[in-house]
């Protein structure tokens, strides 16, 4: 009988932490997909709040500098007077990447030597992963979601390349 006591009192046996631990990673594989899954909605949210804040920043551009019209580019919203910027949006958004999303800003052509149009288009860096969905935008600054005939055209201006639509099965 004494001989039984002592074998407990040492602790778990390995059988017995291996299930544990295969238990644990049972539970994890399930639910870390998930976690991932949930933060989609939260870069998309932060990706139309982000063109939003562009399109504002370029109103708020083009009225203090009519002349000028609209920025060549995004840098010149971001960083401090000091440096030559705006400081009307974020550093990280000015750079063109933020939670995400890859923004591409393309200024119109000049008319009477100023920008008068602009587009904008927020696009997941990994589809699936940061986001799903494919933002634009204008100097109307209506902001729509991006259809497969809107990503052909990003894809044309990025890359510069020919694109074949497919009619969806």
């Amino acid at each position: 009988m004494r001989k039984r006591n002592r074998n407990r009192d040492r602790g778990f046996t390995l059988i017995e932490l291996l299930i544990v631990v295969t238990i644990i990673l049972i539970i994890a594989a399930f639910t870390i997909p998930k976690l991932t899954k949930s933060t989609i909605p939260a870069h998309e949210t932060s990706a139309i709040a982000s063109i939003r804040a562009i399109n504002e920043a370029e109103m708020i551009y083009a009225s203090s500098h009519p002349d000028v019209g609209f920025t060549p580019d995004l840098a010149m919203l971001g960083g401090t007077t000091q440096t030559g910027g705006e400081g009307t949006i974020d550093n990280n958004l000015a750079s063109g990447r933020k939670s995400g999303y890859t923004f591409t800003y393309t200024p119109g052509e000049k008319v009477n030597g100023a920008i008068r149009s602009y587009t904008i288009t927020g696009v997941p860096d990994q589809v699936g992963t940061t986001g799903q969905r494919r933002f634009y935008s204008d100097e109307a600054g209506e902001i729509q979601l991006g259809t497969d005939t809107f990503y052909a055209y990003v894809v044309n201006q990025l890359y510069d390349v020919q694109y074949v639509r497919h009619a969806r099965p």
